[in-house]
């Protein structure tokens, strides 16, 4: 299934059906009087957020959504048949918004929520709501309201508790790969992922939703390369796992791109716990990463995880870090974990 984070839609509602004029005309009945039906009430379109979806792909094919206009009254005080609603599914997570793309309509967090956002007309009055002591044959009735319309903007941002962000081939997926079931894209040659992907982690009892993000470059806040439209997806993250590649010539460097492009995508996210991790280490000798290690903390005041994540060295400890941060959040926000299990009491 092909992935799909972002989509512009054209939904209507439905227009409400007109009013009858109507008399009732029946043999030895003189005065029959006005017998108009109302006509029906159109459909409005809802937004509902789903639990089995993880793309937006169903909205690149068919951009348009309307409902159909509402049955029109009739005689004998007939009226018109109301058109359903139209309800459009989600992935949990998915915003809202305006044309604009910045006008935020709503956020539908977790499965089930759900949003009206066009309403639809109301149908018209037949000439028997008219009639009156004063005015015993009305010959006018209602026409259907419109129904409401607007282009909107979907928003998709995964639900993770935890995020991986780092430059391309710092060994995100590869971490992804051997503390979840998740299996993405992993070579012995120099690539980046290109969408989003989402992995269980286990640790002990308890369990969180790790997301790695397809990695970015110097500039991607002003659209280089995969540019920073995939950062929204850890804007919900409780943590996030900066992983730095071991075998680089300028570590500190590396570390501040990613930093300076965080910022410059939005200051809450960059505000977010960070866990900072130097992997591949197998791959770097000791005395030189002694000398990283030491030059690093000296410029940024920050001490790092080693590890490996080909190796499988050290990403448990890597992810009970993770899972604290996660575990305090949860506790204070009441939040349930993933795996059903309570995560009162729990301690690293």
């Amino acid at each position: 299934m092909k992935f799909l984070d972002e989509a512009k839609i054209y939904v209507r509602a439905g227009d409400g059906g007109a009013g009858a004029v109507s008399f009732r005309r029946e043999k030895f009945i003189e005065f029959g009087g006005p017998d108009g039906g109302d006509g029906g009430k159109g459909g409005d379109v809802w937004v509902e957020a789903a639990n089995d979806l993880n793309t937006l792909i169903d909205y690149r094919y068919q951009q348009h959504f309307k409902v159909r206009t509402a049955g029109h009254g009739m005689g004998r005080l007939r009226a018109g048949a109301s058109t359903d609603d139209i309800v459009l599914k989600v992935p949990a997570g998915t915003e809202i918004y305006e044309e604009d793309k910045e006008t935020l309509i709503a956020d539908l967090a977790k499965p089930g929520d759900r949003v009206r956002i066009v309403k639809g007309g109301n149908g018209g009055f037949g000439n028997h709501f008219f009639k009156s002591a004063t005015n015993r044959s009305p010959y006018n009735a209602n026409p259907g309201q419109a129904g409401e319309e607007r282009w909107i903007w979907l928003q998709m941002k995964l639900i993770a508790d935890a995020g991986i962000v780092g430059l391309p081939n710092a060994g995100k997926s590869t971490l992804l790969s051997v503390v979840s079931a998740a299996r993405p894209k992993i070579a012995d040659y120099p690539f980046t992922t290109l969408h989003p992907q989402l992995g269980v982690v286990k640790v002990g009892n308890h369990s969180f939703v790790l997301a790695d993000i397809p990695g970015l470059i110097e500039g991607a806040s002003e659209g280089f390369g995969l540019g920073v439209r995939f950062l929204g997806h850890v804007e919900r993250c409780a943590v996030l796992i900066h992983m730095i590649d071991a075998t680089g010539d300028d570590l500190v460097k590396a570390y501040k791109v990613i930093r300076g492009e965080l910022k410059a995508y939005s200051p809450i996210l960059a505000a977010k716990p960070e866990i900072i991790a130097f992997n591949k280490i197998d791959a770097v000798a000791p005395e030189e990463l002694e000398k990283k290690l030491t030059e690093f903390k000296k410029k940024t005041k920050k001490t790092p995880l080693l590890m490996s994540a080909a190796a499988q060295k050290n990403t448990d400890a890597a992810m009970y870090e993770l899972f604290s941060v996660i575990n305090t959040g949860r506790i204070a926000n009441r939040m349930p974990d993933p795996a059903g299990v309570t995560t009162e009491g729990w301690k690293p």
